[in-house]
């Protein structure tokens, strides 16, 4: 009787809910594949394509799996881990990312029954990553070495590698062109991992084989001052200065004062101001320069003044092209032009601008570094596994994978390239029919999708604070409330 009347233990405030159990890891399973069921019809180059519209008013069509995932508003704690590996898989190998998120979700699929008849998640997991190591090791046995051979053949062997990529995507009736564009492009900036230094620019209008590579530099004109038009649009291994400053007239601040004993005096105050401004310019003319980039404003006395030493400027270039600027031609961005010196210059063989559509590019060509490249992509608008492969082209998958089935289990081993053949709706080697891609895709995304679906089965408890979700929704509002206070404070007193 004593033992009846014990107080009540309680460990969690009032109002948190839980939930654990069997039934709480077939809730996570469920949430899953749901989300699985989203991405799945946009597999393989029959893949459909979806249209989202978000909350502010944008629509992206796409099929490329991380960038779906991403634009998907996903609140269920456990559904966000397929978000996180599509995110790895596509910053990690930049392909697969529908094929980590089909792969996690059929793991847990599989595993469901297993769940539901009592099996302990521990020894499912411990059978997935034997499973996956074996499967790993099976890759990498069946991988195809492309090292000791000529520079051509690489590029030939890549330019298959990637135009099967792009078979899947919006461009795919034109992936031999763009493979091609795509290998030259990572072939420009050497032997390390620099992607950044490859810019992509949009410009809507034309057709998709409008696109072009530029071995360089290419960036959109930017806002341009009167005296711009008078300017040269082309050079031949002009220099380059490139700047971190502004050059326009400063104006006072509202609360500067200057007291005079003399009036004369003001004119030489005024005279001041020109006088920075033009020593600056002197400076810029002076290095020798005949095109001069500038992050911040070039206002538009510079812009008269550069014009009429035949000199080329451009203000408020993106930080990222100035960047690649700097690596392709050599120079060094300045942020005094005291003591420019030719070390800090840049150069390259030929500078133009160029109409492209409705735009206007400045480019720069011929670069002796060599080590950046810039694809310019034309097109109408600036959107531009076996089994679900099979579903897609709207083929029988069962006769497809059993053909598949008695080609793997060849003894002999010849088998072992062949895959499904989107045209005929049967099968093929998909080796001698150039369907290939690097082995660290298939093996990246196996150990993702494995690592994602044991880190679900291992989640049997789910703890969610009701009071945290308050305390967020308050310190919302009072930041709400403290800018509207700031405006207040800050406004100017008549």
């Amino acid at each position: 009787m004593a033992a009846m009347m014990q107080p009540q233990i309680i460990l969690l405030k009032e109002g948190t809910d839980t939930s654990q159990g069997k039934a709480q890891l077939v809730s996570n399973i469920n949430a899953c594949t749901a989300v699985a069921d989203v991405v799945r019809s946009t597999l393989g180059p029959r893949g459909m394509d979806k249209l989202i519209h978000d909350d502010k008013g944008t629509v992206t069509i796409s099929n490329d799996g991380a960038t779906i995932m991403k634009l998907l508003d996903i609140v269920h704690p456990a559904a966000k881990i397929l978000v996180d590996i599509a995110k790895s898989q596509d910053s990690e190998v930049g392909d697969g990312t529908t094929t980590v998120v089909l792969l996690a979700a059929e793991f847990l699929r599989e595993a469901k029954p297993f769940i539901e008849d009592g099996v302990h998640p521990q020894n499912l997991i411990r059978s997935f990553r034997n499973a996956s190591y074996k499967a790993i090791q099976k890759v990498k046995e069946l991988a195809k070495s492309i090292e000791g051979q000529s520079l051509e053949e690489k590029k030939r062997l890549l330019s298959k590698c990637a135009a099967t990529t792009l078979s899947s995507k919006l461009i795919g009736g034109e992936k031999e062109f763009f493979a091609s564009m795509v290998v030259d492009a990572v072939g420009a900036i050497g032997d390390g991992d620099r992607l950044n230094m490859i810019g992509i620019k949009k410009v809507p209008g034309g057709t998709m084989r409008d696109s072009f590579l530029v071995n360089g530099v290419a960036f959109k004109k930017t806002f341009s001052y009167a005296g711009f038009e008078q300017q040269p649009k082309k050079f031949l291994n002009p220099k380059i200065l490139l700047l971190n400053i502004e050059l326009e007239l400063k104006s006072e601040k509202e609360n500067a004062e200057i007291r005079l004993s003399d009036p004369s005096q003001y004119q030489s105050i005024v005279d001041a101001e020109w006088n920075i401004i033009y020593d600056k310019l002197d400076k810029c003319v002076q290095s020798g320069a005949k095109v001069v980039l500038s992050r911040l404003a070039i206002g538009d006395l510079a812009t008269q003044y550069f014009a009429d030493r035949d000199i080329f400027c451009a203000g408020r270039v993106a930080e990222e092209d100035l960047l690649r600027v700097a690596a392709a031609t050599g120079g060094t961005v300045q942020t005094s032009v005291n003591n420019v010196v030719d070390e800090v210059l840049g150069t390259c063989e030929h500078f133009e601008e160029r109409q492209v559509g409705n735009e206007r590019f400045n480019i720069f060509s011929g670069c002796p570094s060599g080590r950046t490249a810039t694809i310019v992509l034309r097109g109408g608008a600036d959107q531009v596994i076996p089994r679900q492969l099979c579903d897609n082209a709207g083929f029988d998958a069962t006769d497809v994978l059993n053909k598949l089935r008695q080609k793997h289990a060849l003894p002999t081993g010849e088998g072992a390239p062949y895959g499904v053949d989107i045209n005929t709706g049967g099968i093929a080697d998909s080796f001698a029919n150039f369907v290939w891609e690097p082995a660290v895709v298939k093996i990246n995304a196996i150990n993702a999708a494995t690592e994602a679906a044991c880190l679900i089965l291992s989640v049997d408890e789910t703890v969610k604070n009701p009071k945290s979700e308050s305390a967020q929704g308050e310190a919302a509002a009072s930041a709400m409330g403290g800018r509207g206070r700031g405006r207040g404070r800050g406004m100017r007193r008549r």
